[in-house]
């Protein structure tokens, strides 16, 4: 299966990947901005989230997002990637070294990590909502942990949209994806891991230690950022990630 995606633009691409209460959505702001900067953008929705089925077999999120750059015939692309699709744009790097470029990741996961108590118990809280059949609870809670103090209402209402959807398509799913034991050290493309002042303590962590795990990598803490910057602080992010990908994927 190929994943539902959008295609716009021509130059060297960038791939965004979106987090996991979310889906190829929270791209709206940045996806003119990267197109217009000569850029050709390509973002798409993982199994289960926005316009993807769910899978019926075992499936890998970083398969999937490799099979979407062989379909579209794109060689190397930087990639951009959001909390969850930090951790994928982290272990498509991993896998296929060559084929990337730059990577650009806004709170990213990280393959391997261990949930701290704090991480384990929101699972646990969101888990006994689903459960009891809340899911307006569900969402409320993923909203008020994952959005900073930056994000106004219209933010909100948008990443509740996402998420109910994603929890509504997701009750069905009888197949997760794969995780894959990756080696970190394999990646080559320059690295800038964005953390947020506001995030939960792992993301925080993640974000802070990357340049330890990368041979190429910086760090850089937004203080006013929660997990979402992107969404929270629209221009500010989208023009910080342009610079980025201007000095490690330029144009032309």
């Amino acid at each position: 299966m190929i994943l539902s995606h959008d295609v716009s633009g021509s130059g060297p691409a960038v791939v965004l990947l979106h987090s996991a209460v979310c889906d190829r959505r929270m791209w709206d702001a940045q996806w003119q901005q990267l197109v217009d900067a000569g850029y050709r953008a390509v973002r798409c929705d993982f199994r289960g989230f926005g316009d993807s089925p769910l899978a019926d077999a075992p499936y890998s999120d970083a398969g999937d997002v490799l099979a979407l750059l062989d379909h579209l015939g794109i060689e190397s692309a930087a990639l951009v990637g959001s909390s969850h699709g930090g951790r994928i744009a982290l272990t498509v790097a991993a896998l296929r070294p060559g084929a990337v470029t730059a990577l650009a990741l806004l709170c990213p996961g990280i393959p391997g990590h261990r949930p701290s108590e704090s991480l384990r118990a929101f699972g646990a809280r969101e888990d006994a909502l689903i459960e009891a059949g809340d899911i307006d609870a569900a969402v409320e809670l993923n909203v008020e942990t994952w959005l900073g103090p930056e994000a106004d209402e219209e933010t909100r209402a948008s990443v509740r949209t996402m998420q109910r959807h994603a929890f509504d398509v997701q009750m069905e799913a009888t197949v997760g994806p794969n995780r894959e034991d990756v080696d970190l050290s394999l990646i080559t493309a320059p690295t800038l891991a964005v953390g947020g002042a506001h995030d939960v303590p792992d993301f925080r962590g993640i974000a802070a230690e990357l340049p330890t795990r990368l041979p190429n990598a910086r760090h850089l803490e937004l203080p006013w950022a929660g997990h979402l910057p992107n969404l929270e602080r629209p221009e500010e992010t989208t023009a910080l990630v342009l610079e980025f990908l201007k000095e490690a994927a330029p144009v032309g």
